[in-house]
Formats: structure tokens, C-alpha cells, sequence
């Protein structure tokens, strides 16, 4: 399986900003990748979707014009640019490949924390 290994959380006030990346063990990066979230007492939710060659991204409403989602398929990364964070946004961060997700490993998730 492939490993995953996401980074770049923290805490941030509301309104700031991070940029989350998430590293995948393999030599091939081209299925499409995702992003999820889980925060407390919720299931884990999807956040959004980008295909091999960028070309088409997919958003969750509630990220929509905040949220970016992009990908260096030569450093086998996925990258997720928070702007204008919101407090809801805390959760532990997530990347996967959503329609070949018994390839890959769940990762440890990177953690953010947005305060009011």
C-alpha cells in the first residue's frame, strides 16, 4: 500500500491561513486525490477532490473560495491552501485517493486549530 503522510497544521486565529501537504510513498501519483477532515463528535467529511492533471477540482460548500486544492505530481504531493479559516474549520486533516483507497494507507492526519 501506498503510505501517506500529511504536515503543515497548526493553530491559527480566525481569518488566517495555512497550507497543508501531504506526501505519498509511491513512484506513480496520478489518481485522483482528495482531502478530508475529522473534526470532534463528527464523521470523517470530504473536503475536496482534484484529478491527475489538476484540470478538474471538486469542493465541499462549506470551503468553497476559501479552500484550494492543488498537486506537484513530480514531488508526489498534495497540497491544501486554508485561507479565511473559520473556527469550524478544526479538524485533524486527512489526504486519500477516493476511488482507490485500498491502495493507500490512511496517514496520521495533520491537525488544525482555528481559534475565534
Amino acid at each position: 500500500q501506498v503510505q501517506l503522510a500529511e504536515s503543515g497544521g497548526g493553530s491559527v486565529q480566525s481569518g488566517g491561513s495555512l497550507r497543508l501537504s501531504c506526501v505519498a510513498s509511491t513512484s506513480d501519483f496520478t489518481d485522483t486525490m482528495a482531502w478530508y477532515r475529522l473534526a470532534p463528535g463528527k464523521h470523517r467529511e470530504w473536503i475536496a477532490t482534484i484529478s491527475t492533471n489538476s484540470d478538474i477540482t471538486n469542493y465541499e460548500d462549506s470551503v468553497k473560495g476559501r479552500f484550494t486544492i492543488s498537486r506537484d505530481n513530480a514531488k508526489k504531493t498534495l497540497y491544501l491552501q486554508i485561507n479565511s479559516a473559520k473556527p469550524e474549520d478544526t479538524a485533524v486533516y486527512y489526504c486519500n485517493a477516493p476511488y482507490r483507497s485500498e491502495n493507500y494507507r490512511w496517514g496520521q492526519g495533520t491537525r488544525v486549530t482555528v481559534s475565534s
